[in-house]
């Protein structure tokens, strides 16, 4: 088995994220890292903390040179931070040491880290954006023309009462739309520059450090926090509880559609995948398996970010490092339940022979609980659930269909409108149509 099924050459596209993937990969944040080290020279040359030359051959080294991320293996290892390495890299490969010596002036590794991240982090948040909003236009078009037909829902894993197959798309597409419309709050609170010193003082800035953060994080397109954030790790925190949700919104999706596919029910049809190596009848749910995989995995990682965040005193090597080892997890499990999901939902299909059929079997008792409060227009409610109780009784014992025995002892009751599926759908129909118009305007936006 790999060590992550992201990048793994046998299950990377079971897993797949897509471009995310890109992202967390070495070379990926020692190009970040470096763009980090460009604009905070840049900033610092316009507030005259160093000199404007050095600035200006800094800001076209970051674009020229490329280190390999080979060479920092040994001294990461040495300092426990990537950061020492690459500055004594870089400062070698410009062959200018008058310039070089103002490389990573006042900063400390955290500071170009954390910020290498935050560069990372907006790309993943947009990757899975466009995941998502295809998703969610796959499940209105879904919720629009299914908003009337008719199926059982389950609770419990049974029989409840009747809805409709729109209601349930847009059951499962409200969460996503949701964190779609939470997300530009999400990037103006969360996507901060940090720029704090060794101990977060700034103190080998002086009274330059807020002009130079300010210029660092307009150069880096990030928000300006005006603190220090070095052991705060909520933005982080809270940039992957939003992830975590698009796992989670996805995973239920998952669950559902392996529950509807499974034999027995078939109520749904999902796209041509999920052979199996000795049983040719079979067709796997495995896009739904995946989609609930991933959210187990976030939910787990989560966790272990969640205690990386309780950190000591104004650096928690440790805290960190186990940041490290879960957040891209993390990430790459969300972009893959996006990029997944997406698939998944334009592939679904209703089979609405089989929900009629659900909906007819088990003798009508699905419309047991209309029955009760028609009934209830008659008696005291107590009375008519326990006459709706013998009813339901005698139909299992008898196999006589529950609308036989009303029509025989209640025929002053409206049976046919009382067991028509379409008509005991409460607002559901509405609910579906509600959820659309939502997801017009978000393909109008």
């Amino acid at each position: 088995m790999a060590g992550s099924v992201f990048d793994s050459q046998i299950y990377g596209d079971l897993f797949g994220s897509g471009e995310a993937s890109r992202l967390f990969s070495d070379s990926a944040e020692v190009r970040a890292m470096l763009l980090v080290e460009g604009a905070l020279a840049k900033a610092q040359g316009e507030a005259g903390v160093i000199p404007q030359e050095s600035a200006a051959a800094i800001g076209r080294a970051v674009v020229e040179i490329a280190v390999d991320p080979g060479v920092l293996k040994r001294p990461t290892g040495q300092n426990g931070v990537p950061v020492p390495g690459l500055v004594a890299a870089f400062r070698e490969e410009m062959k200018a040491p008058e310039h070089a010596q103002y490389v990573h002036w006042g900063a400390t590794s955290q500071d170009i880290m954390d910020n290498a991240l935050m560069l990372r982090l907006r790309q993943a948040l947009a990757l899975v954006e466009t995941d998502l909003k295809a998703a969610v236009l796959s499940l209105g078009e879904l919720a629009k023309a299914h908003a009337e037909l008719p199926m059982a829902a389950r609770t419990y894993g049974q029989h409840a009462t009747p809805t409709s197959f729109g209601a349930v798309a847009a059951a499962w597409g409200t969460p996503l739309l949701n964190l779609l419309e939470e997300l530009p709050a999400l990037r103006n609170s969360c996507l901060l520059v940090s720029l704090s010193g060794a101990a977060g003082t700034s103190g080998a800035l002086g009274a330059k450090a807020a002009e130079v953060r300010a210029a660092m994080a307009k150069g880096l397109a990030l928000k300006d926090p005006g603190r220090t954030w070095h052991t705060d790790r909520t933005p982080v925190l809270r940039i992957a509880e939003w992830l975590l949700r698009v796992k989670l919104a996805f995973g239920k999706i998952g669950e559902d559609c392996t529950a509807l596919v499974q034999s027995g029910v078939q109520e749904i049809s999902l796209g041509g995948t999920g052979a199996s190596s000795t049983m040719p009848q079979k067709q796997n749910p495995v896009q739904p398996s995946v989609l609930t995989a991933l959210a187990h995995q976030g939910s787990g990682l989560f966790a272990v970010l969640q205690s990386a965040a309780l950190q000591k005193h104004q650096r928690d090597g440790a805290a960190w490092f186990a940041e490290w080892m879960c957040l891209p997890q993390i990430v790459l499990g969300a972009a893959a339940a996006a990029k997944t999901g997406k698939g998944l939902c334009a592939d679904i299909t209703p089979r609405s022979e089989a929900m009629a059929a659900a909906l007819s079997a088990g003798q009508g008792l699905i419309h047991a609980e209309a029955l009760s409060f028609a009934l209830a227009s008659k008696m005291p409610r107590p009375d008519a659930q326990a006459a709706v109780k013998t009813l339901c009784q005698e139909a299992m014992t008898s196999r006589i269909p529950l609308r036989e025995l009303v029509e025989r002892d209640y025929p002053d009751i409206d049976s046919a409108a009382l067991f028509d599926p379409a008509k005991q759908m409460g607002h559901a129909p509405w609910e579906a149509l509600q959820f659309s118009k939502r997801t017009d305007n978000l393909r109008n936006s």
